[in-house]
């Protein structure tokens, strides 16, 4: 009995070691993208002029909203190894439709927003479906599908908008958007974090966002255990859609038009915000709180170096600067897990 003892008592160790280091890693994951999310801010307020005010981190509250809400949806698609390239230009046509809808003379003021906010929605399921439709039944390449939706999407918002702004939008509609929480927090960076949280539950605790994690490491391995990964591909698609439509409505209640130029080159930002979040591109890896972290990082650096008179020309390098490292710093974190994993 003693000698049994003796056996067991290094062997629960050990697998209590093994443990503790796993949680140790996920844990440093997005401590880590927090960390550096505070020294950043931390240099900013010494070395940048009016960055350590009030009106500067309202400033960054509401400028960060949109891009958080297409990073987050941006990040279902690269969990599955995907991509979304249309992400922006949906946002272009959920912005028009919204908007036309909501200045529409036929329809009671709630009514109209109400089915503005609808039809964003419906605007930004309809494409990430389509998207995730076309990917998985013929096979091709997520890259080569959204590039061919964000043309049709951009060219469908401009036909709507007939080339032109839209605005007038209910004086309510613009009053909401215009709200402001103890004197700091904007409504819609309310509304980004509503959205961050749910994202958040959905891959943490749902049996879906486990299999979205799971195809993302070893499709093959979910295919045989008898479910169809491609539903899940789909719906990871329709999401990011769904979440291109809400980052239309946060853009109407930011800037109170429709335009069908919104949203240009909005879909590397996401991109960006994703990596930076320490999302792998071979998916399988990956937060939506990494992902909120990466876009304040983001929209920190860009404020914080606009404010040190660094041009418009320079900005783009640091911050690409700082998305190869993040790379870089991921592949390291990589090899600890599979370390860890070992063990």
């Amino acid at each position: 009995m003693q000698t049994q003892e003796r056996i067991e008592k290094p062997a629960n160790k050990g697998k209590a070691a093994s443990i503790t280091r796993r949680f140790f890693y996920l844990s440093l994951r997005e401590a880590g993208i927090g960390i550096a999310l505070v020294i950043i801010t931390l240099i900013f307020c010494i070395v940048a002029p009016y960055f350590a005010t009030t009106d500067n981190f309202l400033k960054i509250f509401v400028q960060i909203s949109i891009n958080t809400v297409l990073a987050v949806g941006m990040t279902f698609a690269i969990l599955i190894a995907g991509i979304d390239l249309s992400v922006g230009a949906v946002l272009a046509l959920a912005t028009v439709v919204g908007a036309k809808i909501m200045i529409s003379k036929d329809l009671p003021v709630e009514l109209a927003m109400i089915l503005a906010i609808l039809a964003c929605m419906g605007v930004g399921i309809v494409c990430g479906f389509i998207n995730g439709f076309i990917t998985e039944r013929w096979k091709i390449h997520s890259f080569i599908v959204t590039l061919g939706m964000l043309n049709i999407a951009r060219g469908a918002s401009q036909v709507v908008s007939d080339n032109a702004t839209i605005n007038g939008l209910p004086q309510p509609f613009v009053d909401f958007g215009n709200v402001i929480i103890w004197g700091i927090v904007p409504t819609i960076f309310l509304i980004t974090v509503v959205i961050v949280g749910i994202a958040w539950f959905i891959l943490k605790y749902t049996v879906f966002g486990r299999y979205i994690y799971a195809i993302g490491n070893n499709e093959e391995a979910v295919r045989l255990s008898g479910h169809n990964p491609a539903v899940y591909k789909i719906m990871a698609y329709t999401i990011c859609g769904l979440c291109a439509g809400l980052g239309g409505v946060v853009w109407l209640l930011r800037l109170n038009v429709g335009s069908p130029i919104a949203g240009v080159g909005y879909e590397l930002n996401a991109i960006a915000a994703v990596i930076i979040g320490g999302t792998t591109m071979s998916g399988g890896r990956g937060s939506v709180i990494g992902t909120f972290l990466g876009a304040c990082i983001l929209q920190v650096l860009n404020t914080g170096l606009q404010l040190m008179g660094v041009g418009d020309n320079f900005r783009p390098i640091v911050i690409g600067l700082v998305i190869v490292l993040a790379v870089i710093l991921d592949t390291y974190r990589a090899k600890y897990l599979l370390n860890a994993r070992r063990v």
